[in-house]
């Protein structure tokens, strides 16, 4: 199920109009006609698509699915009476340009289980052996086994008639098109969207956004419509239009009114990839702003400085706040363990000081890195693989009947006292990180509603806790965002704009140069977690796996993690608490969460986002 309030920005190689949505590309080429870059001076529009010759391999029919098959999506390959197991349910299995696909040859229905989109696949292990139970018929025990390990928590099991073509077939359009190698063969580029319209254009719908947070109406339009995006205390610069300023910034910043420019690319320079500190909410009514920004390059001995950056920082809570004459204060949360902040200086990063900053008061939440993040999850999907005795769907897997090696090949679901306890401080250590980003947010939605006072955010890079914290206090401060369209405005204003790189931590193929020539590839990324590395499932399947992970990537290389996935679960917890105060229920994040891994759309398909 698509998620309905994001709307999908691909179009077809062959249209010649521009996009209006785009994605950047962490390489840069000197040729005539420069693919998109990272420097913010490329973009999708950059690119001949006059000059792709059959960017797509020429496709197969789609052999007796078309009721099931989405707009433009055709089978690759198909195996008949395919069993299940995790249901015990015959069917068609089908390989796609978009998805594994399996209908019921009872119900004739897609049966959700065993569908799952490619770019979603984590790992493939074609030879996986079943423990011998009771009352198994040996012919079941004689089919051949297909195992599908998604990044979406699941795990498949599927068994094709023995002597047959059909499994290799399936496998073999498995292993080639979950890691396209050409950026043509993802889907989202196969079909053109019927929701976008010229007025989806992003830097508008971004501009509107702003339009809310000054409280203003939206009469107007072009040159007009800017030159009203501003009050009292605040305006929108247009310095960063073309990503000179911050190549991971939108384009349009909201900035104190009192700060030039020229301010902002002085100060641009003592932040870690030039994230200056600008606003992403603010309050019309009390003139409390909540701004983010990266890491300050103080150095290791914190002794560097930046007066025009102490200006941009100071300029955030000047005003007064109420008829005594008292200045607002600014609360400056630095996401990092204090030790971690510390140690960034040898870097030449840090944190900042409160005697540098007027009024300020710098605070540390203790909110551990990317790397802690994706190794809990790790530890958490381990011990599900390991003890758990049901499917992602709740019926009884048949994944349990595997032989798990460290157990000596018992079944899963014992319930031991040891296994509890495991479960438990595994799901206790999630659940601390879930636990830190709510206090962390709620703390600063706190201080701007009740006290009035402005909060700077930031951890290292200003794109992965910053952004949770930042997201979710927006969430619990505006009542808009606990809407569908508040919804997607959040997430395209403080995900998109301000450059969570997606492809890096969801795992999903994003585009790096060709060593050879004109195309563009896909670099594959390790999967979410690098679970394929987890002894649990190393033990499910073959000593000779394909995982798609290339071998030069290394356990310190990998940076996927499930910061996204993280956020969405302290929604849902607030979902839990307040049902009553979101228009949205909790199916509608995981179909969020299954749009992102599934790359159908193209919101979320690269590491930057230009708006």
């Amino acid at each position: 199920m698509c998620c309905v309030s994001l709307l999908p920005t691909t179009t077809k190689p062959n249209q010649t109009q521009a996009r209006t949505e785009r994605a950047r590309c962490p390489s840069r080429r000197d040729d005539a006609r420069p693919p998109p870059e990272m420097d913010g001076s490329g973009s999708w529009d950059t690119i001949d698509w006059n000059q792709i010759k059959e960017p797509r391999p020429p496709r197969s029919s789609s052999q007796g699915m078309e009721e099931f098959l989405l707009e433009d999506e055709e089978v690759y390959a198909q195996g008949h009476g395919v069993v299940l197991l995790n249901t015990d349910e015959a069917g068609i299995l089908s390989v796609t340009n978009f998805r594994l696909l399996f209908v019921s040859q009872a119900t004739k229905g897609v049966i959700e289980l065993g569908t799952i989109p490619l770019t979603a696949i984590e790992k493939l292990n074609d030879d996986v052996k079943l423990q011998p139970l009771p009352r198994q018929h040996d012919k079941k025990q004689s089919r051949e086994l297909l195992q599908v390990i998604g990044k979406d928590m699941r795990i498949t099991l599927f068994a094709f008639l023995p002597k047959t073509k059909q499994k290799n077939e399936v496998l073999d359009a498995l292993r080639r098109y979950s890691k396209p190698t050409n950026l043509w063969d993802l889907y989202a580029f196969s079909c053109d969207p019927s929701t976008v319209y010229q007025k989806s254009d992003p830097k508008m719908r971004l501009l509107k956004e702003y339009h809310r947070l000054f409280r203003k109406w939206f009469p107007h339009s072009g040159s007009e419509f800017e030159k009203d995006l501003h009050n009292e205390w605040w305006r929108v610069t247009k310095a960063n239009s073309n990503y000179s300023l911050c190549s991971t910034y939108p384009s349009a910043l909201i900035v104190p009114r009192n700060i030039s420019d020229e301010d902002l690319l002085q100060a641009s320079s003592f932040r870690s990839g030039r994230r200056l500190p600008v606003i992403s909410w603010c309050d019309p009514g009390s003139g409390a702003v909540l701004a983010r920004s990266s890491q300050p390059l103080v150095g290791l001995m914190m002794n560097f400085r930046n007066n025009t950056d102490e200006k941009l920082v100071s300029a955030l809570c000047t005003q007064i706040i109420d008829p005594t004459g008292s200045l607002r204060k600014l609360y400056i949360v630095d996401a990092r363990p204090r030790a971690n902040a510390l140690a960034n200086g040898a870097k030449g990063g840090g944190s900042e000081s409160s005697s540098n900053y007027p009024r300020s008061e710098v605070l540390f939440l203790g909110i551990q890195n990317i790397h802690t993040m994706r190794e809990s999850l790790s530890r958490l999907r381990d011990y599900v693989d390991a003890h758990g005795s049901i499917s992602s769907n709740g019926i009884s897997s048949a994944v349990s009947f595997v032989g798990d090696r460290r157990n000596r090949g018992s079944t899963w679901g014992g319930g031991n006292l040891n296994s509890m306890t495991q479960f438990s401080s595994t799901l206790g250590e999630w659940l601390n990180h879930i636990q830190s980003i709510l206090v962390g947010a709620s703390w600063i939605a706190a201080q701007i509603a009740q006290e009035s006072a402005s909060v700077l955010v930031h951890c290292s890079d200003g794109w992965d806790r910053t952004t949770q914290l930042v997201a979710l206090a927006c969430l619990l401060l505006d009542p808009y965002y606990r809407t569908f369209n508040g919804f997607q405005a959040l997430v395209e204003k403080d995900w998109l704009a301000f450059g969570h790189p997606f492809a890096e931590r969801m795992g999903v193929p994003t585009i790096t140069e060709n060593n050879g020539g004109s195309q563009f590839e896909l670099l594959r990324q390790p999967s979410l977690g690098n679970l394929s590395s987890s002894p649990s499932r190393g033990a499910l399947g073959s000593s000779v796996s394909t995982s798609n992970t290339t071998s030069g990537q290394s356990q310190t290389s990998n940076n996927c993690s499930p910061i996204l996935l993280q956020w969405l679960d302290c929604i849902s917890q607030l979902l839990r608490l307040y049902p009553s105060a979101f228009e949205f229920s909790s199916k509608f994040l995981v179909d969020f969460m299954d749009c992102v891994l599934s790359c159908r759309f193209g919101n979320f398909l690269c590491n930057r986002y230009l708006i």
